[in-house]
C-alpha cells in the first residue's frame, strides 16, 4: 500500500490545526487589549470625566528660550530678534544706550570733581575750577562745593551702573519668557468644562446622571 497520500494528508491535517491554534492565539492576545480600553472608558464615564483628544497643531522647540536668552546675554536685544519681537529691540537698545550714557557723564563728572578736590587738598590753585573767569577773583567753586560734586556724581555714576545692569538681565529674561509665551498653546481646544452628564446602565437599565467633568487636550 502507497503510504505517501496518507503521509501528505497527515501533514496537511497538522498544519490546518497548528494554524488555527496560532490564529486563536493571536486573538486573545488581541481581545484583552480591547477589553482593556473599553474597561477603562467605561470606568472613567461611571466616574463623570470623559477626555477629548485634540491634534497636535503646532510644534514646540524646548531649545528656543535657551538660544533667545543666550542671545540677549550676547548681545542685548538679539533675542528679540530671534523671536521675531522686532519692535522691542529698539527699546532695549535706548534704555541700556541711556543707562550707559548717564554712567559715563556721571563718571566724567565724578573724576573732574575729584580732581580738583584732591589738588585743592594738596594746596594747588591750578584746578579748573579755581579761576573759570580768569578774573584772579579767588576760587569760582570752592572745595565744599567740589566735595558735594564729587558725592553726588559718584552716586548717580553707582546708580546708573545698578540700573544698567538691571536691564541687561530684564533683557535676557524677557527674551527667555517670550520664547516660553509664544509656543504657549492657548487654542480653545485646551479647555476643562463642566457638563450634565446622562447614560443608561446596559445591565441594570438604570439612569446615571450628574456632572461631568470634560477636559480637552
Amino acid at each position: 500500500m502507497n503510504k505517501t497520500p496518507l503521509l501528505l494528508l497527515f501533514a496537511f491535517l497538522l498544519f490546518h490545526i497548528s494554524f488555527s491554534q496560532e490564529k486563536e492565539e493571536k486573538g486573545d492576545t488581541k481581545e484583552p487589549q480591547v477589553s482593556e480600553v473599553d474597561s477603562l472608558a467605561q470606568n472613567m464615564e461611571d466616574s463623570g470625566v470623559s477626555f477629548e483628544e485634540v491634534s497636535k497643531k503646532k510644534s514646540i522647540n524646548p531649545l528656543a528660550p535657551s538660544k533667545a536668552a543666550f542671545y540677549s546675554a550676547i548681545f542685548p536685544g538679539l533675542g528679540q530678534i530671534y523671536n521675531k519681537r522686532y519692535w522691542k529691540a529698539p527699546i532695549v537698545w535706548g534704555a541700556l544706550g541711556t543707562g550707559i550714557y548717564v554712567y559715563s557723564y556721571n563718571n566724567t563728572e565724578y573724576r573732574r570733581a575729584r580732581n580738583a578736590f584732591k589738588r585743592r587738598l594738596a594746596g594747588f590753585t591750578d584746578d579748573e575750577f579755581y579761576d573759570i573767569n580768569g578774573d584772579g577773583s579767588g576760587p569760582d567753586v570752592s572745595s565744599d562745593a567740589l566735595q558735594e560734586a564729587q558725592e553726588n556724581t559718584q552716586r548717580d555714576r553707582d546708580l546708573a551702573l545698578v540700573i544698567s545692569i538691571a536691564l541687561y538681565a530684564l533683557n535676557i529674561i524677557d527674551a527667555n519668557v517670550d520664547s516660553h509665551l509664544k509656543q504657549y498653546n492657548v487654542d480653545d481646544d485646551l479647555t476643562i468644562d463642566f457638563n450634565p452628564y446622562l447614560d443608561i446602565n446596559p445591565l441594570t437599565n438604570s439612569p446615571n446622571y450628574g456632572m461631568a467633568l470634560v477636559i480637552k487636550f
